[in-house]
């Protein structure tokens, strides 16, 4: 697909240092792609810096959000405000440098053939960098289990390094698209799976943040589970159980 027909979604809160490397180390690698900027009203100035990088940057955009509500908010928010715009293709990206601005021509390539790509870090045996060995196996058996309660045929559900065909994103009721944290990542495939769309998984490696603070917390881990399990009961009861 050509760049100039998709947007890269970042969510941000302080993620000013990260932001003024990662916009620049895109475009170098996809020019003529656009990048949504959705920050939180992070204290740091990552929207000031956004905005001032809009004005002699072109396709580059930011949507202010007045307070911090979680990352599957912000996403949906962009993806509205792309579907309100003639793009073709949409993705989802970290400001932190973990999703390598190198992947983004396979995505690119791979989206010809079908409606979503997921960069995944275990499709291809365990490849994540820097991480403490706990959290490590606190998200390859998350997956596992992910796939056991569901039956997501997907080796990396809570990936967030991701790019969606236009018409996926139109089939979705947002309204019902209930989680905020990084289980949205999982209820939005779960959603695209069960909506009968081509979903591929590509290889990448994902490295750790070597700057700002990570966002994980107990409280989103629990969200996650509570969810595959509200999924799977909401599976059973609709007669739609895979």
């Amino acid at each position: 697909m050509d760049p100039s027909q998709a947007l890269i979604i970042v969510p941000t809160y302080n993620e000013r240092e990260n932001i003024e490397l990662l916009i620049p180390a895109v475009r170098a690698v996809v020019p003529g792609v656009s990048m949504l900027v959705v920050d939180d009203n992070s204290p740091d100035g990552t929207a000031a810096y956004v905005k001032e990088c809009a004005r002699t940057t072109p396709g580059v955009h930011l949507l202010e959000r007045p307070r911090k509500e979680g990352l599957g908010r912000a996403y949906v928010a962009g993806f509205r405000w792309a579907l309100e715009r003639p793009y073709e293709a949409v993705f989802e990206m970290d400001a932190d440098f973990s999703h390598d601005p190198r992947y983004l021509p396979d995505f690119l390539s791979a989206i010809d053939e079908c409606d979503l790509v997921i960069g995944s870090r275990y499709v291809n045996g365990v490849n994540v960098v820097n991480w403490p060995m706990g959290r490590l196996l606190l998200s390859y058996f998350a997956n596992r289990y992910a796939r056991i309660v569901t039956g997501l045929p997907i080796r990396d559900a809570t990936g967030g390094f991701k790019c969606f065909r236009r018409r996926v994103l139109e089939s979705i009721n947002w309204r019902r698209i209930s989680s905020s944290g990084y289980s949205f990542q999982i209820e939005v495939n779960y959603v695209t799976w069960k909506h009968g769309f081509v979903i591929r998984e590509i290889p990448i490696v994902f490295t750790d943040r070597r700057r700002g603070q990570s966002k994980m917390s107990t409280k989103i881990i629990r969200e996650a589970f509570l969810l595959l399990w509200k999924m799977r009961l909401s599976a059973l009861v609709s007669g739609t159980e895979p």
